[in-house]
């Protein structure tokens, strides 16, 4: 199980990035990307691997964009930071 610790740090690295920009006011459920931080997290632990590449097919499949991985990089490096000091991996 996922600690809602985590997912907060992770919510508010989503959050500081804002992928969607403007659209993100028009989400009702958006709920400063909880859901996302959650798949992002759980993928990583299924699967082990890059974390921006995790980031990317997280997020462009729930709202739809076109992220490369390069567009994912520092994100995942501050969310696999996270993971590391709390020994995820």
């Amino acid at each position: 199980m996922i600690e809602d610790e985590l997912i907060q740090e992770v919510m508010k690295i989503l959050t500081d990035w804002n992928p969607i920009g403007s659209r993100a006011s028009t989400i009702s459920d958006l709920d400063n990307y909880r859901t996302e931080a959650i798949d992002i997290l759980c993928h990583f632990d299924l699967n082990k691997t890059n974390t921006a590449i995790i980031v990317r097919e997280v997020i462009n499949q729930a709202f739809d964009l076109s992220l490369s991985a390069a567009d994912c990089t520092s994100v995942g490096h501050k969310i696999h930071k996270i993971l590391k000091e709390q020994n995820r991996f």
